[in-house]
């Protein structure tokens, strides 16, 4: 796990920049670092050594002419296999990396390579000969990669941080990218929230040359369900290649170690991977926050020891600046801070763990996947009439009941845009001052609902979680979180084979009226407890509820939203009425809260000086 950086070279001081560019992202590698700068390309990478750990391992790595340079950050879990076929059609290996495999297997194969890969990865190839600049993101979008374009200078990386000491950078808000934020909880388009910087989408791969990028798609996902085998079957095939997955997931020359919760995924990759060590964070000893007695129990009944830590309310508070800073980009899920806790004390003892992300999206886990199948006799109620309900019920103050007939008097495409649905466009409207020319949230959603147009509802729900949800937010806070650490996440569900898997599972096998995920649970009970396979996931949960009425927590927040730069994005009033409301019990407003808190302590660390140590 390393992380690099580049750009195209019109630079009389390159050696400087890309040294600077490099520090910003020490964290990411700080076993060593590497560059080349020549007059084309300048190219920055640190090194956080997992496989083949002698110097040998170190990048840029050149091919045998040194016509081809790659800088890569990630894991190929079946490099070996690749090895053997590069060696015997005549490759010369200097390095028994992964990485070096990529390097040889583009020359042999140029964008076919990725069709042969299992793992993670974002990677760039300088041809020396061409000019021209390869790069590539994983299937699930697990490493990051982005890019922008300015003056001239065609800049890239593993985080955005890197690119702000360029000279050729200019740093200005997207303001478009806050109105989107406000309702998703994250930055659901290519665009980040520094204008003119882009993510390249996962499973797309680009090429630069002259001046001109061109982007393409290489892989997406395809349900396809087959209801010939039956539920054994299924169960059966997912033991077998999950088994397979953990096991590829495991190949390193440093130990390797597991987070672990109370839910489902996280237990089960634990209890296969037969690692020495699990790690868990919790929030005093209300069992509503806190999963470490779970987990100790949990790791006492695989003959595991379970590292843990109780995170006080202080040191929360207290790094969210450092830990916004680290993000890039602000992200509003409040567990992104209890990642970073357990990302630190993992960090004590292993350079690698396994982690659960992912085992919802592709199996189908998220309990508003049940919400199609429920009270199916409202369901039957004539569309037009469903409309005229929804649209009276719309103006009654929010509660359960309430919001059921708003949200059903609504179709799939319209009402669920992911696991987050913070503010409307009407309420972000109200909130903001600034106008932009953000689309409405069905606009972003539509692209990929149009994919999935005729399949079931809990597939297309899928689909969508899969290409928004968890790319902007469940893998972001995952590879930044630990990388602020040093510290290599792996992710064994977030595997093509095991998608392949549950690509062709029937959807009555996915999500049923008894539960989600059922054909995975019903896997994980071959190697975990009954109690561990059955129970609703919590994930790592954070009291940000409770925090926002007390008032050292409510005067930090209000302090926030009556700044001058809340003044400048929103109408600071309502932002007070929503604090205020919350701590009076009128509504539970703490989300709503934390995502426009969340920006504005990230505006003020890369838009105000406040970068944090």
């Amino acid at each position: 796990m390393c992380g690099f950086v580049g750009f195209t070279n019109t630079q009389n001081d390159s050696n400087k920049i890309i040294e600077a560019m490099m520090d910003k992202i020490r964290h990411r590698g700080p076993d060593s670092g590497g560059k080349h700068v020549d007059g084309d390309i300048a190219l920055g990478f640190r090194r956080l050594s997992i496989i083949d750990i002698t110097s040998s391992g170190d990048q840029p790595i050149y091919n045998e002419d040194s016509s081809k340079i790659l800088l890569f950050n990630g894991e190929i879990y079946n490099y070996r296999s690749i090895r053997n076929e590069l060696l015997a059609a005549g490759h010369k290996f200097k390095t028994n990396t992964d990485s070096e495999v990529l390097l040889h297997g583009y020359e042999e194969y140029g964008e076919k390579l990725l069709g042969k890969l299992r793992g993670m990865f974002a990677f760039v190839i300088w041809d020396t000969v061409k000019k021209e600049l390869f790069g590539a993101r994983d299937f699930f979008g697990i490493k990051p990669m982005y890019y922008a374009q300015m003056n001239g200078t065609f800049m890239f990386g593993s985080e955005i941080k890197a690119f702000l000491v360029h000279p050729d950078f200019k740093k200005e808000l997207n303001e478009t990218a806050l109105e989107n934020y406000l309702t998703f909880q994250y930055s659901p388009t290519a665009e980040t929230f520094f204008k003119n910087v882009y993510k390249l989408p996962p499973a797309h791969y680009f090429k630069y040359a002259d001046g001109k990028l061109d982007i393409t798609r290489y892989w997406d996902v395809h349900f396809d369900p087959d209801n010939g085998p039956g539920l054994d079957k299924w169960v059966d095939e997912i033991s077998d290649i999950f088994h397979n997955s953990v096991e590829a997931h495991k190949i390193s020359d440093v130990e390797v170690g597991s987070f672990l919760s109370s839910g489902v995924d996280s237990s089960y990759v634990a209890a296969v991977a037969n690692v020495d060590k699990t790690f868990t964070v919790g929030f005093g000893e209300d069992e509503r926050y806190n999963e470490i007695g779970w987990a100790k129990e949990f790791s006492k009944y695989i003959g595991k020891e379970n590292i843990s830590k109780v995170i006080t309310p202080e040191e929360y508070w207290n790094n969210i600046s450092k830990i916004q800073y680290h993000m890039d980009e602000p992200l509003a899920d409040p567990s992104c801070i209890a990642l970073y806790f357990v990302c630190n004390k993992a960090s004590e003892y292993v350079k690698v763990v396994l982690s659960g992300e992912g085992a919802d999206e592709i199996f189908g886990g998220y309990n508003i996947y049940k919400e199609p199948m429920s009270m199916p006799a409202y369901n039957a109620i004539p569309r037009p009439i469903r409309r005229g309900i929804g649209a009276v019920a719309s103006k009654l103050p929010a509660k359960r009941g309430v919001n059921f007939l708003v949200r059903r008097s609504k179709d799939l495409e319209e009402r669920f845009i992911g696991n987050a649905y913070m503010f409307s466009e009407k309420e972000r409207k109200a909130l903001l001052k600034i106008n932009t020319d953000a689309p409405p949230a069905v606009d972003i959603t539509r692209p990929f609902y149009d994919k999935v147009k005729d399949a079931d509802a809990v597939t297309k729900m899928q689909y969508l979680d899969l290409h928004l949800w968890m790319t902007g937010d469940i893998l972001l806070k995952a590879d930044k979180m630990s990388m602020a650490n040093s510290l290599e996440l792996r992710v064994p569900f977030l595997d093509k084979e095991v998608m392949a898997v549950a690509e062709r599972i029937p959807a009555k096998y996915r999500v049923t009226d008894e539960n989600t995920k059922f054909a995975m649970r019903k896997a994980a009970l071959r190697s975990a407890p009954p109690q561990t396979a059955n129970k609703k996931k919590l994930g790592f949960p954070v009291p940000i509820r409770v925090w926002l009425k007390e008032d050292k927590y409510y005067g930090i927040v209000k302090n926030s939203f009556t700044s001058p730069a809340a003044d400048h994005f929103f109408n600071t009033e309502l932002l007070v009425k929503l604090l205020d409301d919350h701590r009076a019990d009128k509504y539970d407003n703490s989300r709503k809260i934390w995502t426009i808190f969340i920006f504005l302590v990230w505006y003020k660390v890369y838009f105000g000086g406040e970068i944090p140590a």
